[in-house]
């Protein structure tokens, strides 16, 4: 819901529980009002004719109050705003005006030749916030930074707690938390991409847990490079500060007419602690971000640890047969299909099928998979191309290089410039070629390496390609499920690299680590949960043990039940696997399907988290529950803890399917877990019903 004040000055955006103000002053200074609880208009009136405090010589009555912060005036904080001309550097602008487009807030402000406009939403508790940059002058404007949104937190008296998602390959998605101190925290990637390192969300506290307590948090839906910045000013006041980009080299060149549209920076206010905090952002993606979030994901088959890069049409076929046994649902055939691709050494760039391995092209297979009652998947990394390529060989000036300096190649591969737009149409014309050749249900994007030679030699502003290879990317994604609509895609980068709001916004799943063993998986996936739905968190079981990263021996039953915390896939080697690991996997698949709709469509509660011991997680929907439990270690024959239940009516009773009891709402759940958890290493799967 939006208010406005009669005199067009203030402006109040409510969800459900909580509400954001905002009030412009006599001198067109555009101030923060509040961000937490829902108020009335009428408070933040009230809030609004409050003085500011008076301020020395060595400070500003702006910091830390002010809205959006430009480069330029009375402020010492960091600009979210940083432009120049050839004549001047920084910013003095005045409101315009205001206006309205069903629940979106737009105030517009003008710097000369420059129309700088905030855009505001609320969609549920979320509070979308993005700007957007008019050239109106004849003379260019280089836009050095340009962040989304600036937020403000209110004064407390307890200290704030920062926590964040940090990591590498492999080890993504880990969450760490730790007190606010004065100065500046900055997180974010200079990669190109979003990246391993650090997830786009932080969110503050003072004394939350994981059910209690008040929590703010921000997201970022940006796909290549980016910034986010925590800072405590010299009062004690918290800002956050994110968009775009990493540092102030410039983002872009605004000719006259060119228009700049920054990335949507949302941010949430909870009293429901962490958990409260997650469930609205995954209610949130759910309704507003990830494309047809209402259709249940799949389970699929990823043929990439059975074969690598040694495949051929009917090997395919043989591991497509035993996955319909055990009740796969989507078959992916992974790297290797296309060009000269033996080895990581060739073939990208060139996504046509390889002539000895699928003489007849993907369609023959694809027929097949159909056959057997699943759908038909294929992996591309379309922003990459090896030196050793058709492609290379015909426009080695497509690859991002600086012009004198050698080409640094990681996996044996360069990165395409995709901000070029021939590039970009080499691109649609092999993809959409591709996907009317066979009947493909879906699509693997990887992108496996960062940037590192980012030029552009002979662009007037090659600076410009570290946005636009992301908008580029956006376009063609956009450009394809236009097309065919029928197709979904998941993005990859070396497993969770590229995660965001942007990336969720054009894809239905994404990859969350390269990392399947199932205990690493428990961090990783309690990380990701912070802030995504499991509806997106795809999640495999692979073999044991597991030789891809760590040798660690698991029962089949622990892989399972970790992996079906999310979107449950298959990436083991079937044709090596027993037939009583077939059958069992073929149960676990088929109570998976039963309990799918909970697990990607419910509200989760993280029972306990996985530091050791008992770890559990819970998902509701409607009237049913489902449990997933996992006891990674137990010592000196200690007994395996109880578990609270949360999310249930405490006034009704239900039944576990598993064992027959009958419980009363939010009791201890312990019987079930202790019959159904034995020995080191092991899980298991509770059901409730309401009755």
């Amino acid at each position: 819901m939006l208010e406005i004040a009669e005199n067009g000055r203030t402006w109040i955006l409510s969800g459900p529980a909580s509400s954001y103000a905002l009030h412009l002053t006599a001198e067109d200074e555009l101030l923060h009002l509040h961000w937490g609880a829902r108020i009335a208009l009428a408070d933040a009136e009230a809030l609004a004719v409050r003085p500011l405090p008076d301020y020395h010589a060595f400070e500003s009555p702006l910091d830390g109050r002010e809205e959006y912060p430009v480069e330029g005036g009375p402020r010492f904080t960091r600009p979210a705003l940083s432009v120049r001309t050839d004549e001047r550097r920084g910013t003095e602008w005045s409101f315009d005006a205001y206006d309205t487009e069903g629940d979106e807030l737009r105030l517009r402000f003008r710097d000369a030749g420059l129309v700088v406009t905030l855009h505001y939403r609320m969609r549920h508790d979320v509070l979308e916030r993005w700007v957007t940059l008019d050239n109106h002058g004849p003379a260019p404007v280089e836009l050095l930074r340009a962040d989304s949104a600036t937020w403000t937190l209110p004064d407390r008296e307890d200290g704030w707690r920062l926590s964040q998602l940090h990591g590498r390959w492999a080890a993504e998605s880990r969450l760490t938390q730790a007190p606010l101190t004065y100065g500046e925290k900055v997180i974010g990637s200079r990669r190109g991409h979003t990246g391993h390192q650090h997830l786009p969300w932080v969110a503050l506290d003072t004394d939350a847990t994981e059910e209690r307590g008040e929590v703010y948090g921000c997201a970022l839906g940006w796909s290549g490079s980016w910034r986010i910045c925590v800072a405590q000013l010299p009062d004690a006041r918290v800002q956050i500060t994110g968009g775009a980009g990493y540092d102030d080299s410039g983002l872009l060149r605004l000719e006259a007419a060119e228009t700049f549209t920054t990335p949507v920076f949302a941010g949430l206010w909870s009293d429901g602690g962490f958990g409260g905090a997650s469930r609205a952002w995954h209610a949130y993606q759910r309704a507003y971000v990830i494309p047809d979030a209402d259709r249940d994901r799949p389970v699929l088959f990823n043929s990439w640890e059975a074969t690598y890069f040694d495949i051929s049409e009917e090997q395919q076929g043989t591991l497509a047969s035993r996955a319909a046994a055990a009740g796969v649902e989507l078959f992916v055939v992974d790297d290797g299909w296309f060009g000269t691709r033996t080895s990581d050494r060739a073939g990208l760039g060139d996504w046509a099928p390889n002539p000895d391995r699928f003489p007849a092209g993907l369609k023959p297979l694809g027929d097949r998979v159909h056959a057997l009652g699943m759908q038909f998947g294929i992996w591309v990394e379309p922003e990459m191309v090896n030196p050793d390529s058709e492609l290379y060989r015909a426009h080695p000036d497509w690859v991002q290089y600086q012009a004198g300096r050698k080409r640094t190649e990681f996996r044996n591969q360069l990165v395409l410039n995709l901000a070029r737009e021939d590039v970009q149409e080499y691109l649609w014309e092999q993809l959409d070629v591709l996907l009317s050749s066979a009947p493909i249900d879906y699509v693997k994007w990887d992108f496996n390496r960062c940037f590192t030679d980012a030029g552009w030699p002979g662009d007037a502003y090659p600076q410009r390609l570290w946005v636009d290879h992301v908008r580029g990317f956006y376009a063609l994604l956009d450009r394809l499920r236009a097309a065919h609509p029928g197709v979904a895609f998941e993005s990859c980068s070396g497993g969770g690299g590229r995660i965001d709001l942007g990336v969720l916004s054009r894809t239905d799943q994404v990859w969350t680590s390269d990392n399947t063993d199932p205990l690493d998986r428990l961090a990783i996936q309690h990380g990701f949960s912070q802030i995504h739905p499991a509806r997106v968190m795809a999640a495999w079981v692979t073999d044991s043990p597991n030789t891809q990263l760590n040798d660690r021996v698991s029962s089949l039953r622990f892989r399972f039940v970790s992996a079906m915390a999310g979107v449950l896939g298959v990436g083991g080697d079937l044709a090596e696997w027993t037939e009583e690991e077939l059958a069992e996997a073929r149960e676990w698949v088929d109570l998976y399907k039963e309990i799918r709709p909970l697990v990607q469509r419910g509200d989760l509660y993280r029972l306990r988290p996985p530091r050791g011991g008992l770890s559990a997680v819970q998902y509701v929907l409607g009237e049913e529950a489902v449990v997933l439990a996992w006891l990674q270690a137990q010592h000196y024959g200690e007994p395996v803890p109880a578990v609270r239940l949360r999310g249930l009516d405490p006034t009704a009773s239900y039944e576990c399917l598993e064992t027959g009891e009958v419980h009363r709402g939010a009791v201890l759940l312990h019987h079930g877990l202790r019959t159904g958890l034995r020995g080191d290493l092991d899980a298991t799967v509770l059901r409730l019903r309401r009755i």
